[in-house]
């Protein structure tokens, strides 16, 4: 038993920094992802950059599954005509990685240089995405919306819930209990551990998602929740001391303790302003079917300097092993880079099978979808599906899109099914821009409008989405025509 356990726990340890990178490349953006990329090469003498090699490293699709090289449509679709959701899109080598001319959408509101722009996304901007995202009530809702406020930016929660209860009022009486069930349900976003009241919270809340049969696992949970402030002081001898444990177990404890991000809410913000999107996907009609691809440039693409990793073979010793050391490291690098890319389109593709009619349709098609639906269906946690859209920028027929631009949160209809918010955002839209000019219409009647569609929204719901959308009141909308 001691020896089949001593080599799960080699391999094991061997993984762990392997999965933690792959879900550090994930979360990263395109920008971000060069970045990283371009340090690792820099550092690494066994990663080289690929000269002129072909985009096979970061997942990219087989040729098959990449869009045409030049743009084409349908034979069935109308000539002459802009490119809507019947007619075949593809994007040519050229004409979308910048702005063109004629009936492209690139001209369109969403596809507008001055939205490319990518924007700092703030923790609490990240936090209350997901809580609209969720199966909770709107009391819940409106406690975590507090929560969420009261959260500082490295995601701690250094409030005391009692003075939370007290933002709530007058409109929510909740006791401490219930605030507390909602903050649980937040701790479980992402990035994990946010939400933590301690340091050892927050690590708690790391080693929950872990891997039952992960090394020390169970010994970290100890240290995290007792002497974990002790151990700069006592050091891993001391702890072991103190736990009665042999000090190499704990020494696997702490050093799994150590690969957990002890401030997770700085994950979320870092990306520079001046930054531009670069797309990671390109979607694109194909005989009548949507199709997804990673975009060729997704990625910078690297491979294993092969001088380096023959001469491994013919060094000494030490430097054998200082080769191999970085050679495993390369290897963590490309794998990485290929589950991200694997993940990125999977998530993509769904969002397609799911989305087709906001494709083709616009916002009003947009239907109610959850990050929980698409994690499910893929057989994904939550938390890699909000990692997976993080930042991440699609090319469409309409213009370069969010990945989150996807998701929404959704009404009950008359009619049984469901309204995303975004669908009707883009009919309270519709309807101001077809109102008399000189009689605008109110909120109440725009409510009256909507209920005699089939979507029964309460005038302050409205009032939200009007507001949410920038759009003056009716008052101020008066003009003579």
């Amino acid at each position: 038993m001691k020896a089949r356990l001593q080599t799960s726990l080699g391999q094991q340890l061997v993984m762990t920094p392997q999965l933690r990178q792959a879900i550090k490349l994930l979360q990263m953006s395109s920008a971000e992802l060069e970045l990283e990329i371009a340090e690792a090469v820099e550092t690494n003498p066994l990663l080289d950059w690929a000269e002129n090699a072909e985009p096979t490293l970061d997942a990219t699709p087989d040729t098959d599954e990449r869009p045409p090289e030049a743009t084409e449509r349908d034979g069935n679709s109308e000539g002459g005509a802009e490119p809507s959701g019947a007619d075949d899109w593809a994007p040519g080598e050229g004409d979308w990685s910048s702005g063109s001319s004629g009936g492209s959408f690139d001209d369109d509101d969403n596809g507008s240089a001055a939205e490319r722009v990518a924007e700092t996304e703030s923790l609490a901007d990240h936090l209350l995405w997901q809580l609209h995202l969720s199966h909770l009530s709107r009391r819940d809702r409106s406690i975590g919306a507090a929560l969420i406020d009261a959260f500082e930016d490295d995601g701690y929660l250094r409030e005391p819930l009692s003075a939370i209860a007290e933002t709530l009022l007058p409109a929510i009486h909740a006791d401490e209990a219930e605030i507390l069930t909602v903050l649980h349900q937040i701790q479980r976003f992402d990035p994990i551990g946010v939400g933590a009241r301690s340091l050892g919270e927050c690590l708690q809340l790391q080693l929950d998602v872990l891997e039952p049969q992960t090394p020390g696992l169970g010994l970290a949970r100890r240290i995290a929740d007792g002497p974990l402030e002790r151990l700069p002081r006592s050091g891993v001898t001391g702890i072991a001391h103190e736990l009665r444990e042999p000090v190499d177990a704990v020494e696997t404890a702490v050093q799994l303790l150590r690969s957990l991000d002890p401030r997770p809410g700085t994950q979320i913000g870092e990306l520079a302003h001046d930054s531009y999107v670069v797309p990671d996907c390109v979607v694109w009609r194909q005989n009548g079917s949507w199709r997804a691809a990673l975009a060729g440039h997704a990625g910078p693409k690297v491979v294993i300097h092969r001088g380096y990793e023959q001469m491994i073979r013919r060094c000494g010793e030490s430097d054998a092993g200082y080769l191999r050391a970085h050679l495993q490291e390369a290897r963590w690098l490309l794998k990485g880079l290929e589950a991200r890319g694997e993940t990125l389109l999977r998530v993509m593709r769904c969002l397609l099978q799911q989305q087709a009619a906001f494709l083709e349709f616009g916002a009003q098609a947009l239907r109610p979808l959850t990050l929980r639906e698409v994690a499910g269906e893929l057989g994904l946690h939550e938390s890699t599906i909000s990692r997976a859209i993080a930042r991440k920028y699609v090319r469409t027929p309409r213009g370069t899109l969010a990945l989150r631009a996807f998701f929404a949160s959704g009404i009950d209809t008359d009619s049984g099914g469901e309204a995303s918010s975004t669908a009707i955002q883009a009919m309270i839209r519709r309807l101001i821009d077809d109102e008399n000019p000189r009689k605008p219409l109110s909120d109440a009647k725009l409510a009256d409008l909507l209920k005699t569609s089939g979507i029964p929204v309460a005038r302050r719901t409205v009032a939200k989405y009007r507001e949410a959308m920038n759009i003056s009141a009716s008052h101020e909308r008066v003009r003579i025509a």
